[in-house]
């Protein structure tokens, strides 16, 4: 899992070992915390958490793991 810098723009690049994707993640403050909501990055490569804005997308190249 990789997250940029800044905040304002915040974008986590997500491995297949990294789904379900879900926001906030294990980097995010405690003190930022929100409702856990799961994010379906699968289908359209990338998604936007709908309490912080955070952009959620999966690294080229990467696949999710088989159920």
């Amino acid at each position: 899992m990789n997250t940029s810098q800044d905040p304002a723009r915040a974008v986590v690049e997500l491995d297949g070992a990294d789904l379900p994707a879900c926001c906030p993640n294990p980097s995010m403050p405690l003190w930022s915390s929100h409702p856990r909501v799961y994010l379906d990055v699968v289908h359209g490569g990338s998604a936007r958490c709908p309490y912080c804005g955070t952009v959620y997308r999966l690294r080229p190249g990467a696949a999710a793991p088989a159920h």
